[in-house]
């Protein structure tokens, strides 16, 4: 019988943990993401209060070393799709762009190079055998 606990909620978040050539992708991804955070808090550096700039370094950082990376890539997603409204279509595109890349990683999960999955991956459990 398995033990339903808490853990397994939080597996539930996390798809697989690929290494080799995808694992390396998915850190690019997460690469890529973080930079758009941060060039989006860049852009406003001037309008934005520090604490939001420091939220926003926050949220890249989290990226980079793989994080909670579901729940990161939502929240980025929320705070770059409140960024748009009043840009020119170039930016507009750009940050449709980094949406979709950011719910790519909330789908694909972190990769096997990441806090992630060293916290929430697959693990070798070995039982006591039945024998004296």
């Amino acid at each position: 019988m398995r033990d339903k606990g808490s853990l397994t909620g939080v597996q539930r978040l996390f798809s697989m943990f690929p290494s080799g050539l995808p694992g390396i992708a998915l850190l690019l991804l997460r690469l890529s993401v973080a930079f758009t955070v941060l060039l989006h808090g860049y852009a406003r550096r001037e309008v934005l209060a520090v604490a939001a700039l420091a939220g926003f370094l926050l949220l890249a950082m989290a990226l980079i070393v793989g994080f909670l990376t579901p729940i990161v890539t939502l929240l980025v997603m929320a705070v770059q799709f409140a960024g748009p409204w009043g840009l020119g279509m170039t930016n507009t595109g750009f940050v449709t762009v980094s949406i979709l890349n950011a719910l790519a990683l909330a789908l694909l999960g972190p990769g096997a190079y990441s806090f992630d999955a060293l916290r929430f991956g697959r693990r070798v459990v070995d039982l006591p055998s039945d024998h004296g």
